[in-house]
């Protein structure tokens, strides 16, 4: 058995990536010639990333709380606890926690010597935010 103690703090999630209240805990950050990181992101009730892309794809697996998923011109998706999101290459997407929940998810990237890991684009307006009322 191995146990890797976290020797990192919580970090809050920057302005110029997030809506509202987020907190990432780095989980891996594997050295080259490995290309794979994956942070655990709490997003608190309302919270969301930007609209944004990454270049090799994202994957996202819900461990609590109720969230919400958008690709540009598509609907928003509720998603939940065991949920696994693929984001595709390039896809523009934002997700984050429903209104009256907070969500957690783990964030899984990869990374190349030619890319950016992710291009943060815009902040998700309040109008496109709320047209998940339903949900």
């Amino acid at each position: 058995m191995q146990i890797t103690r976290s020797s990192t703090d919580t970090t809050r999630g920057p302005t110029s990536w997030f809506t509202g209240e987020v907190y990432l805990d780095a989980v891996a950050a594997a050295p080259p010639p490995s290309r794979v990181s994956a942070n655990l992101v709490h997003f608190m009730p309302g919270a969301r990333t930007h609209w944004h892309r990454h270049p090799l794809s994202q994957t996202v697996f819900v461990t609590e709380g109720v969230g919400l998923c958008q690709r540009r011109g598509g609907p928003v998706e509720a998603i939940r606890p065991g949920d696994r999101v693929l984001f595709e290459a390039d896809e523009e997407h934002w997700h984050g926690a429903a209104p009256n929940r907070l969500m957690v998810h783990l964030a899984i990237n990869e990374g190349d010597d030619e890319h950016d890991v992710v291009e943060w684009l815009e902040p998700v307006t309040d109008d496109e935010y709320g047209s998940a009322r339903d949900l």
